[in-house]
C-alpha cells in the first residue's frame, strides 16, 4: 500500500514539473537557435558586386567655329523692266538689239512723229522771238521810253512760249522709249517699221550688276544672320563667288515659315546670268565648340539629342547639344562644358547616373579628334 502511494506521488511530481516547463516556452528554441531568420549567413550578406562597365572617354579639343547656314536658291537680276510705248504709231527707229549693253537714258525705240517734231521746232522759234521781245522791252523800260506794263506783257509772252515748248517736247517724248537704268537688252519684241499700239511691249532690260542670289532662310537660323554679312554663293557650274547679305525679309512665307533673303554679288562683266541654280552659305559669328564623330551623338532619357560624359564621381551625365555645323571631319557641337569627359565608345550601353569605369582614349583616337578639329577651323 505504501508502494502504490509512492508511485502516485512520483507521477504527480513529474506532471507538475512538465506543466511548469511548458509554461516557460523554452521548448520553442530547442534545436533552432542557430537558424533564426534574423541571423542570415555571412556568405549571403556579402554578395559580390557586378563589375562596372568600361567606357572610353576623351576631353575633346576646343575650336572657334563659325556656323555655316546653307540655303538653296537661284540667281536673279537686280532690276528687270519690260518697256512699253506710251503712244500708238509706226516704229521709225530701233537702235538696239538683244544683248546690247545700254546706259540710262539711251534711246530704245522711236515712233514716227514728224508733226510732233515740227511742233517742237515751231515752239523753239516762238520762244526765241518772245525772248528777244522781252529783252528789248526791258531796255526800253529802263530808258523810260516804254511803260512798265509793256515789259510785263513781254515777260508774260516769254513765259507762255516756254510752256508751249515744254508741252511740245513732252508730246514728242511720248513717241520715244528710253532706258530707265544701266543694263543689258535681254529681249526685243518688235521690228523696225512695224506698228505698235499704245502700251505695246517693246523690250525687256535687265540690270545684272550686282546679280542677286535669292533663297529662303529657316526661322531657326534667322537669328544668326544680319544684313552686311559675307556669304559664299556656289553656282551650278561649280563656280564659287562672294557677296554680302543685302536684304532679309521680316515677313515669313506662310506655307514654309521661312524668310526670303538676298545676297548681292558683284557682276561687272555680266558673266553670271539670271535664273541659275545656286547654294548660298552664310557664316555666323564664331562660337566655342568641339569636334566629335557622328557616332557619339545619342538620345537622352527625354528624347533630347546630345552626348554622354562622366563627372568627377565617374557617373554618367547627359549634355544636350547645339549642332553648329556638319563637316566632312565630323560634327561641330556647342553646349558641351569645357571640362567634360565625353564618352566616345560605349555611350549607348549606359544611362544617366550609372557608375562606370572610364578608360582614356588612346593616342590614335586623340590624334583623329585633333585632326578633325584642325580641319574645321
Amino acid at each position: 500500500m505504501s508502494k502504490i502511494r509512492f508511485h502516485k506521488l512520483a507521477a504527480l511530481v513529474v506532471l507538475v514539473a512538465f506543466a511548469a516547463w511548458m509554461g516557460t516556452g523554452e521548448f520553442s528554441s530547442v534545436g533552432s537557435a542557430q537558424t533564426q531568420p534574423d541571423e542570415k549567413p555571412a556568405q549571403a550578406a556579402e554578395q559580390p558586386k557586378a563589375p562596372l562597365r568600361t567606357v572610353m572617354v576623351v576631353a575633346p579639343p576646343r575650336v572657334e567655329h563659325a556656323r555655316a547656314i546653307r540655303i538653296s536658291g537661284q540667281t536673279e537680276a537686280e532690276k528687270r523692266a519690260t518697256l512699253a510705248t506710251r503712244a500708238a504709231g509706226i516704229i521709225a527707229e530701233l537702235p538696239v538689239k538683244q544683248g546690247d549693253h545700254i546706259k540710262q537714258g539711251d534711246l530704245i525705240l522711236m515712233l514716227d512723229a514728224e508733226e510732233k517734231a515740227a511742233a517742237v521746232e515751231t515752239a523753239k522759234a516762238v520762244l526765241s522771238q518772245r525772248k528777244a521781245e522781252w529783252e528789248a522791252a526791258q531796255k526800253l523800260t529802263k530808258a523810260g521810253s516804254a511803260a512798265k506794263l509793256t515789259g510785263d506783257i513781254a515777260w508774260s509772252n516769254y513765259q507762255t512760249a516756254q510752256s508751249q515748248l515744254q508741252a511740245s517736247e513732252a508730246e514728242l517724248s511720248r513717241n520715244q522709249v528710253k532706258a530707265p537704268f544701266n543694263g543689258v537688252v535681254d529681249r526685243v519684241s518688235v521690228e523696225l517699221g512695224s506698228s505698235v499700239a499704245q502700251g505695246g511691249e517693246v523690250a525687256t532690260i535687265l540690270s545684272l550688276d550686282p546679280i542677286l542670289a535669292k533663297g529662303e532662310i529657316s526661322e531657326r537660323d534667322l537669328r544668326y544672320v544680319k544684313i552686311g554679312d559675307e556669304a559664299d554663293v556656289s553656282l551650278i557650274n561649280g563656280e564659287v563667288v562672294k557677296g554680302k547679305v543685302r536684304y532679309i525679309s521680316r515677313d515669313a512665307t506662310a506655307k514654309t515659315r521661312t524668310f526670303p533673303i538676298e545676297i548681292a554679288v558683284p557682276n561687272k562683266d555680266n558673266a553670271i546670268p539670271a535664273g541659275m541654280t545656286a547654294e548660298i552659305t552664310v557664316r555666323a559669328n564664331p562660337t566655342d565648340a568641339v569636334v566629335l564623330p557622328r557616332s557619339v551623338v545619342t538620345l537622352g532619357q527625354n528624347g533630347d539629342l546630345g552626348i554622354r560624359a562622366i563627372d568627377a564621381a565617374s557617373k554618367v551625365v547627359f549634355f544636350p547639344i547645339d549642332l553648329v555645323d556638319d563637316t566632312q571631319k565630323g560634327l561641330v557641337l556647342g553646349g558641351i562644358p569645357a571640362d567634360a569627359k565625353v564618352i566616345i565608345a560605349g555611350q549607348d550601353l549606359v544611362k544617366e547616373g550609372d557608375e562606370v569605369q572610364a578608360q582614356v582614349a588612346d593616342e590614335a583616337a586623340l590624334k583623329k579628334l585633333a585632326e578633325s578639329a584642325a580641319g574645321t577651323q
